[in-house]
């Protein structure tokens, strides 16, 4: 499991970035791949999956 910040969510568009701490990235996240609601700013667990467009973030959890 990783670690980042939240750099972004926007719930009304119902996505965000992840700024991982082990590698600087940041991966996209979509509203149904959290586990616990999630703001700007938040300190959370994340695992990586595949995408069309990379890896992004999924069963994301506020720390």
């Amino acid at each position: 499991m990783k670690k980042g910040v939240v750099k972004f969510f926007n719930e009304q568009n119902k996505f965000g970035f992840i700024t991982c701490h082990e590698d600087g990235k940041e991966y996209y996240v979509h509203i149904k791949d959290l586990l616990t609601p999630i703001k700007t700013g938040d300190e959370v667990n994340f695992e990586l999956a595949p995408s069309k467009r990379g890896e992004q973030a999924v069963k994301v959890k506020k720390i």
